[in-house]
């Protein structure tokens, strides 16, 4: 298995998003790089300008992205700001991760020509693969569960396959960042993990900056592994409104390649102390 063996890691502290980055945050990045000239949309796609990465598809390419392009400004889907970007590619989310940074002043961390993660600056990126997974079991590590909260689910946790959440039907069902605080349907309690992180598990595979590799942990460091150095894909985690339920565990790392842009993936970033 690709989740084993099972090894030991430390990472070094650091902040992550509470929620998945939502429809309404990644909007507000597409206008002002659209002003800045860094992005261009060709085809329905937003890439990066004149280059040919793709960030993210808009509605008139892709029915479930909730993104709308009128030749001028990019818009939202009514009534689904505040759910989790979607039909982004892992690029979408870096280059949104160097705006993010700029914007709070802080320095970005990826090199948009290389896409290569400078760990040491003080700005925003994707979570490695060991940092998500440590932050997605919320500090409960003896023993280790499947989900965030334990080895059991039900459509009162998360946003799954068949959950039962009001959004069902809707393709793609995401719902709200956060939903599940305690007023979700059907009824609930707070499912924040022990680190205050909501949708760790469900709604949105996440991206993380890791390249991906079946036998990584049969060699990986003990100390703040960053994946391997090279690779075809990219490792996604925590499993979305389309999985079945096994593939919500907080170990299971599946892959996608880099410009994949899906209605099943989305992500969040982490900052350094």
């Amino acid at each position: 298995s690709e989740t084993l063996p099972v090894h030991n890691v430390y990472v070094d502290s650091f902040y992550m998003d509470t929620y998945e980055v939502t429809n309404q945050q990644y909007c507000e990045y597409l206008n002002s790089a659209y002003a800045q000239g860094t992005i261009e949309v060709s085809g329905g796609v937003v890439y990066k300008a004149s280059d040919t990465e793709p960030y993210c598809d808009t509605n008139s390419v892709d029915g479930d992205s909730r993104i709308h392009w009128d030749g001028n400004t990019f818009t939202i889907t009514a009534d689904r700001e505040d759910h989790p970007m979607l039909e982004v590619s892992w690029y979408g989310a870096v280059a949104y991760a160097n705006w993010r940074s700029e914007q709070r002043v802080r320095t970005p961390c990826y090199d948009l020509d290389t896409w290569e993660c400078d760990f040491g600056a003080d700005g925003y990126r994707l979570p490695t693969e060991a940092e998500w997974e440590y932050a997605a079991r919320g500090g409960e590590h003896d023993p280790y569960y499947w989900y965030p909260w334990g080895n059991s689910i039900d459509g009162s946790m998360a946003n799954y396959s068949s959950s039962g959440d009001p959004y069902e039907g809707a393709i793609p069902d995401t719902t709200p960042a956060g939903y599940y605080n305690g007023g979700q349907t059907p009824p609930g309690v707070d499912m924040a993990n022990g680190y205050g992180l909501y949708d760790m598990a469900g709604n949105v595979w996440e991206w993380c900056n890791d390249w991906h590799l079946s036998t990584y942990y049969s060699s990986s460091p003990y100390d703040n592994p960053q994946g391997p150095l090279t690779g075809t894909y990219r490792v996604i985690r925590g499993g979305a409104w389309s999985s079945s339920d096994p593939y919500l565990s907080c170990s299971y790392r599946p892959r996608d390649p880099p410009f994949y842009r899906h209605s099943y993936c989305g992500f969040r970033f982490v900052v350094g102390f």
